[in-house]
C-alpha cells in the first residue's frame, strides 16, 4: 500500500451520498439477521465426487459424527497405550 494511503486518517464523517434519516431507519431492528448469520457461517464446499454421496446436510453430519467418533476413540487408545 502507498504511503499516502495509509498516512491519512479516515474521518468520522461519512460521504454526502449516504444518508441515514430517522425515516430511513424507521423499522430498522439492530441484529435480526444475527443468529442466522452465526448458523450459516461454518460453510464447507463440497467436491463434487463427495456432495455425490451425501444427499443433504444432514447426511453429511451424520457421517462426520461417525468418523469424529472413531477419531476419538483411537486417540483415546492410543493414549492409554
Amino acid at each position: 500500500m502507498s504511503e499516502a494511503l495509509n498516512s491519512e486518517e479516515p474521518g468520522d464523517e461519512l460521504r454526502d451520498e449516504y444518508e441515514f434519516t430517522p425515516e430511513q431507519l424507521r423499522g430498522a431492528v439492530r441484529g435480526k439477521y444475527a443468529e442466522r448469520f452465526a448458523r450459516s457461517t461454518n460453510l464447507v464446499l463440497l467436491d463434487p465426487d463427495v456432495a455425490e454421496v451425501f444427499p443433504d446436510a444432514e447426511a453429511v453430519n451424520q457421517a462426520l459424527r461417525a468418523l469424529a467418533s472413531v477419531i476419538r476413540a483411537r486417540t483415546q487408545h492410543n493414549e492409554a497405550a
